[in-house]
């Protein structure tokens, strides 16, 4: 449905990112942030107090919505009018073969360490009882009169 043939309560049920999708879809062509939401204000009726309260809350709903991309040109699109190329340089291919290098590494060191490590039952603790003398009880009344 077109949004000229909507009703202002239909309109109001809409988020504004819905909108905008909407806006976005009929118009077919990219828009700035100002321009789509002063479309929105528009058809909704706002004034331009509210336009200036809630501009910067529409901008981040719109960075956090998957369905839009911004351009180069600091327009907004839907995101799928375009296709999304990843472009590694040469420095950048490097820095994963490092890290893959990394972990392999990692990996061989964990298993050394797993098998060189031998642990015998004098080296191990068991008398938690004598830690326990070592601690006092101090009351808040001590606490307050020490700081």
């Amino acid at each position: 449905m077109k949004l000229k043939d909507m009703k202002k309560e239909e309109l109001e049920i809409l988020s504004y990112t819905d909108l905008t999708e909407i806006i976005l879809k009929e118009n077919k062509k990219p828009m700035n942030t100002p321009s789509v939401f002063k479309k929105i204000c528009e058809l909704l009726e706002l004034s331009e107090e509210e336009y200036s309260e809630k501009i910067g809350d529409y901008y981040t709903s719109l960075t956090t919505d998957k369905r839009f991309i911004l351009l180069d040109t600091a327009e907004w699109d839907l995101k799928d009018k375009h296709k999304v190329e990843i472009v590694l340089d040469e420095d950048d291919e490097e820095e994963i073969f490092d890290e893959e290098e990394l972990e392999d590494e990692s990996e061989e060191n964990e298993e050394e360490t797993d098998e060189s490590i031998e642990i015998t039952d004098d080296e191990v603790d068991l008398d938690d009882d004598n830690d326990l003398e070592e601690l006092s009880i101090v009351k808040d009344d001590e606490l307050e009169e020490d700081m």
